[in-house]
């Protein structure tokens, strides 16, 4: 697995670079827009992979995504991934005000189409028919030419990951996999998609990573916080009952709707905390991550300060933390 990190920033970055981090991400939200903070990235790197993780799939068209990393491209050749995500119902209706039905079908056209931008080339023509989108350009200037670079898909649930390894190059796995969520319902998804096609899939994912020699304990309440508030999303329903989880994560959502925040760490119980996150001094987060294999993306794994509630200083504080798992063998 290579060590790999969302983008904590460029002095951060670049040190994290030379310490052997192999690996940048980053996201969209409303205050930062993922390609733009790739190209950032890219500026201030030279060797490490680079990619969104995710951008917001239904937030832009094929065509801007496919422009976006075709550009990117220019300055890191061979370096790029892209990572796509559906994003949330109500995200895509209330916020983008785009059509949010039928997530799973339509994501897989978005990354059908996003690729016969990529491997288009010049003199001819990109043609997509299908049941969302319908493509007939023809591009005259020459500026195209096949571009092989891996589309990734955020798959949490099994339908989702079907699709990851059926028509993406692999998965993006969510902060909240445990051992037995990637063996049991991920894994096994991922590959019946890409049954017969030859491959095996990619497999990222993010790791809530928490480390503060001085202070455990509060590095160990945000771990705690920022699992609670992922797990308010009732989409994750079928996780939280594989896990037997259905008792703490109500008490925690209840925390949630009241603005009870402390209400929420201590909903998260012992064994949620050693089944998710690396948190505490260093000595227990290289334990945890040692212990936990196969509870790890096989390819990249980005080691994630928590960010609800945490402030910019605190996560790049985290972010460098992180560094001193660099060479712990999982």
């Amino acid at each position: 697995m290579k060590f790999g990190m969302p983008w904590p920033g460029r002095d951060v970055g670049r040190e994290a670079e030379q310490a052997g981090v192999e690996a940048f991400c980053t996201g969209d939200f409303v205050d930062h827009d993922a390609y733009l903070t790739v190209a950032e990235i890219v500026a201030n790197t030279e060797r490490a992979l680079v990619g969104p993780a995710i951008a917001y799939a239904f937030a832009r068209t094929p065509y801007a995504h496919a422009t976006a990393m075709r550009q990117l491209h220019a300055q890191a050749p061979g370096r790029l991934f892209l990572g796509l995500g559906t994003a949330a119902f109500r995200i895509n209706r209330d916020w983008f005000g785009v059509p949010a039905d039928r997530p799973v079908d339509r994501i897989a056209e978005t990354i059908d189409v996003v690729r016969a931008w990529l491997h288009a080339e010049n003199g001819e023509k990109i043609q997509y028919s299908g049941e969302f989108y319908s493509i007939d350009a023809d591009v005259r200037a020459p500026v195209l030419g096949r571009l092989d670079i891996p589309v990734l898909l955020a798959g949490f649930n099994s339908r989702m990951a079907a699709t990851a390894g059926r028509v993406g190059d692999g998965v993006i796995g969510h902060g909240l996999f445990t051992r037995t969520w990637w063996n049991d319902i991920v894994r096994p998804a991922v590959d019946r998609g890409a049954a017969g096609s030859g491959r095996r899939p990619l497999e990222h994912g993010w790791i809530i990573t928490a480390i503060d020699d001085n202070a455990p304990e509060r590095a160990i309440a945000d771990a705690r916080r920022m699992i609670a508030f992922y797990l308010t999303v009732k989409t994750y329903d079928p996780y939280v009952a594989h896990h037997g989880w259905e008792s703490p994560v109500a008490q925690l959502r209840s925390a949630f709707r009241a603005g009870d925040t402390d209400g929420m760490v201590k909903a998260v119980t012992d064994e949620m905390l050693a089944e998710i996150a690396l948190c505490g001094t260093t000595a227990d987060a290289r334990a945890a991550l040692a212990r936990r294999a196969d509870a790890l993306p096989r390819d990249v794994g980005y080691f994630a300060p928590p960010s609800y509630l945490v402030s910019p200083k605190r996560r790049a504080a985290y972010a460098h933390s992180s560094l001193a798992l660099i060479g712990t063998t999982p």
